[in-house]
């Protein structure tokens, strides 16, 4: 571990002077729905539909899903420091320190993986590389050196998809000096079942409330991530908690504060969506783009790209009808260069409007159509955690658009040419 014990002490410092958490969640998910129905407008009207029409409306379980995100994270959190101790072993094992870590997983899982690499390499000092799974099928020997240790954290909702066990059991059947993480929600999946006795295998399967029942991954997105965080956080499990009880309070406020604005904006005039973020952030740009493609149905065109690079060609495609949604750091250096492009886009007079996502938005970067999503508490944290609370305003997006279009968020693929699983193909060996 390379993360300073001054630096751990710091945080701590600063979140025990910052303000008090504005509001306390009720435990029960039923009663959190209560308390959003009767702040969100949008909201209230879905849920007060008796429960058989909500699933022959084909949103019973997504809108839950999103909802119960808040009260799942200090949940996960404590599960995670309960199996610390499997966990470091397989980290951090004494004298055979990795000389690298892969991060790997399919769809939603992948871009969990890409939110969580910076943050791990600069954590562990390890080179750290975010890799979609089926890249380990064609060209794992340029990704591992057969002779050097080294640890594959494998991310899964359901452990069943195809390339999900075919990458691990190319590995342990290649030779290969690697140790296996597995992070799953789904006890009876292939990864959680078929692994567990081999010693260099360690599967962690997180609660099955996370192991979402929509087509969509939600809340399995948001927790398998928080779940990685705790890699970099193993000697530091009560910063670790703490970070999980705020990130829940930030997260409660976007959903009572700024559900309605969200889904109002979802309802919009736009044909396509730019989604913006920097380092870990970029991940959850990414994962929100995936969540309106899967959830309109491929209806919305979305690209996800760092602030940085729009310059560089892809600003072109920013059209009249573009919803620019922007995840905006806390970090000042990295804000002052994001606030820029945002200043250009708006001199250019590119996009529909803009959703923007932060704490302490400046009000000069907001046109009056613009909607801002100013996190209460985000200050408190840092960029490599609020990932996972751009994910929920995404969802959000994602969610209230695919209704908007007449589409079931439980089952947004009319035709099936998408599944909650992807279906088996022929693993080539």
């Amino acid at each position: 571990m390379t993360q300073s014990k001054h630096q751990a002490r710091s945080r701590a410092r600063d979140i025990a002077a910052s303000e008090p958490r504005p509001f306390a969640a009720p435990e029960s998910l039923e009663d959190w729905l209560e308390v959003l129905s009767s702040s969100c407008s949008e909201l209230a009207p879905l849920l007060e539909r008796p429960e058989v029409e909500q699933r022959r409306l084909g949103y019973y379980h997504t809108l839950r899903e999103i909802a119960q995100q808040p009260l799942t994270w200090p949940l996960t959190a404590r599960f995670m420091v309960d199996r610390r101790a499997e966990i470091e072993a397989v980290v951090n094992p004494p004298a055979r320190r990795s000389a690298s870590v892969l991060l790997t997983g399919s769809g939603s899982s992948y871009h969990a993986a890409e939110c969580l690499a910076l943050p791990l390499q600069a954590a562990l000092g390890l080179p750290m590389l975010a890799i979609p799974a089926g890249l380990l099928l064609t060209h794992a020997h340029a990704l591992l050196a057969m002779d050097r240790p080294a640890l594959l954290v494998s991310i899964a909702r359901s452990g069943d998809s195809p390339e999900s066990s075919a990458a691990i059991e190319a590995l342990l059947e290649g030779g290969f000096d690697c140790r296996h993480l597995i992070l799953t929600c789904n006890r009876e999946g292939r990864l959680a079942t078929v692994y567990g006795d081999r010693p260099e295998v360690v599967p962690i399967v997180l609660d099955g409330r996370t192991n979402d029942r929509s087509l969509v991954m939600t809340s399995s997105f948001t927790n398998m991530v928080l779940a990685g965080r705790l890699l970099g956080l193993l000697r530091s499990p009560a910063l670790y908690e703490d970070t999980a009880a705020r990130l829940s309070a930030v997260a409660r406020e976007v959903l009572r504060r700024h559900l309605d604005p969200l889904a109002c904006a979802a309802r919009g005039e736009f044909g396509s969506a730019l989604f913006l973020g920097t380092g870990p952030r970029f991940g959850a740009a990414r994962e929100a783009a995936l969540k309106m493609v899967e959830m309109s149905a491929g209806r919305v065109t979305c690209s996800a790209f760092p602030y940085l690079e729009l310059r560089h060609g892809p600003m072109s495609a920013v059209r009249d009808d573009t919803l620019i949604v922007a995840f905006l750091a806390s970090n000042p250096r990295t804000r002052a260069y994001e606030v820029d492009l945002l200043d250009e886009l708006d001199r250019k007079r590119l996009g529909a409007r803009k959703v923007i996502v932060g704490g302490n938005i400046p009000e000069r970067l907001l046109s009056p159509d613009d909607v801002a999503v100013d996190c209460a508490g985000a200050a408190t944290l840092e960029d490599d955690d609020l990932p996972i609370v751009d994910a929920v305003v995404g969802q959000v997006l994602g969610c209230f658009r695919c209704l908007h279009l007449g589409l079931r968020p439980d089952a947004p693929s009319p035709a099936g040419i998408i599944n909650r699983v992807v279906g088996s193909f022929t693993i080539h060996r």
